[in-house]
């Protein structure tokens, strides 16, 4: 069963999909097509893997660690089916990254590989996308990379009888095909992922996990739509746009292009990729906003 959350005469509602149609626990039907999409759930926490698909790491030309590594995207990032992504004006480097999405149905805590089952309400599409052009100052934490406000799509639906096997993932750029990958080309399956974090992590009802996803993620530009589907979890679309204004330069870290930025932007088309690692950044070469540190050494 499909579980959507949309906007009904003004009011939030929870539908079920019933064909083209989307049906109110009273009855009335709107076309799934002319609804206004929100998020099918409402996470206290969006927890996602760094590298999980083995087109990506052979893509970037790197070893699996022995475990998953984990970043976090705070919920003020969260987006819609439908939703505008945004570009800050003096940013260049925002990619794709078409995803599963592991949605929490009961509190999990210090649970058993064979148990992960039972903790999971069903799966979502995700598009986890990301600003590179912070990964100079953010590379570690991610936190401005894939935490900006609206980065975070989850949608349209959240499916409960879904089994993650052998199922397509598949992301369009304006009707074009950019990723093409599988649920079976994944290092750590779902029930894997849910368990590592619950040793360390309670996940509540409704959290989120992100699983990854397969090669070729790639910048898009202001006007672009970006449309993930995966087998059997439907298609996930939104549209990029530009924000009105720059991010400030007045404190913070400032956008930048360095081999950083461009060899995870550029991906696979990096062009030194396969022939050396890309330089570290100088501490020297990163601009300064226009109020510096009270203490410089």
């Amino acid at each position: 069963m499909e579980h959507r959350r949309i906007v009904l005469e003004g009011n939030v509602v929870d539908v079920v999909r019933d064909g083209v149609d989307l049906v109110a626990p009273d009855g009335r039907r709107v076309r799934a097509h002319d609804a206004i999409h929100l998020s099918p759930v409402t996470p206290t926490k969006i927890l996602c893997c760094h590298l999980n698909h083995i087109s990506r790491v052979r893509e970037f030309g790197v070893g699996l660690p022995p475990a998953p590594t984990w970043f976090h995207k705070p919920v003020s990032a969260l987006n819609s089916h439908g939703g505008a992504v945004v570009r800050p004006a003096n940013c260049r480097y925002l990619n794709y990254e078409g995803e599963v999405a592991i949605v929490i149905g009961r509190r999990a805590r210090n649970i058993a590989l064979a148990d992960a089952v039972h903790y999971i309400a069903g799966y979502t599409i995700a598009n986890d996308f990301g600003l590179h052009d912070f990964r100079d100052t953010d590379a570690g934490s991610m936190l401005r990379v894939k935490g900006a406000d609206t980065l975070a799509p989850l949608g349209p639906g959240l499916v409960t009888d879904w089994d993650f096997r052998s199922k397509y993932l598949r992301t369009y750029v304006n009707g074009e095909l950019r990723q093409d990958g599988s649920t079976d080309e994944m290092a750590w399956d779902m029930h894997y992922l849910v368990t590592d974090l619950a040793r360390l992590i309670t996940l509540e009802p409704g959290d989120v996990i992100l699983s990854g996803t397969p090669a070729t993620s790639r910048p898009v530009e202001p006007g672009d739509v970006v449309t993930v589907e995966v087998e059997g979890l439907g298609a996930l679309t939104n549209h990029v746009v530009s924000s009105p204004a720059p991010v400030s330069d007045e404190v913070g870290a400032q956008p930048t292009a360095s081999e950083e930025v461009l060899s995870t932007a550029l991906g696979g088309e990096w062009e030194f990729r396969g022939q050396r690692r890309p330089l570290p950044t100088e501490r020297s070469a990163l601009p300064y906003p226009a109020v510096h540190p009270r203490f410089e050494s």
